[in-house]
């Protein structure tokens, strides 16, 4: 990892249902990639997609997850997986944290991102 994708957070919780949601769609080269894209109601928008593909330009995170493993307090050592973020999205996202979040609102993944100097009600839309 280099030090600049080190500089976002990719958690634990996040790691584990990116390996559940992998091991039930039954392919192994799935990677969950973060992007940004223009819209919304605060101007950007966040977006979640699997990708096979690594791309020359993506900034890559990996996490350790073993299966079974329990959302809170292991380390993994198991099977990896990645967190991909193009360049451009990434200019967005430093120092932001990825994490996944089940509550009485739902289930999502969701994204605290310092940078975002406004937010939308729904947390998926910002300005920088």
């Amino acid at each position: 990892m280099s030090e600049l994708a080190s500089s976002l957070v990719f958690t634990q919780n996040a790691a584990v249902k990116v390996y559940q949601l992998i091991q039930e769609e039954g392919n192994p080269d799935l990677n969950l990639r973060v992007f940004i894209t223009g819209g919304g109601c605060s101007g950007f928008k966040y977006g979640f997609t699997f990708d096979e593909k690594i791309n020359a330009d993506d900034m890559i995170i990996e996490k350790s997850v073993t299966e079974g493993e329990s959302d809170e307090g292991s380390q993994g050592g198991g099977a990896q997986v990645k967190l991909l973020i193009d360049s451009l999205s990434f200019q967005y996202l430093a120092g932001a944290e990825i994490d996944y979040r089940e509550d009485v609102e739902g289930s999502r993944f969701v994204i605290r991102n310092p940078n975002a100097q406004t937010t939308c009600g729904c947390g998926s839309s910002f300005s920088a």
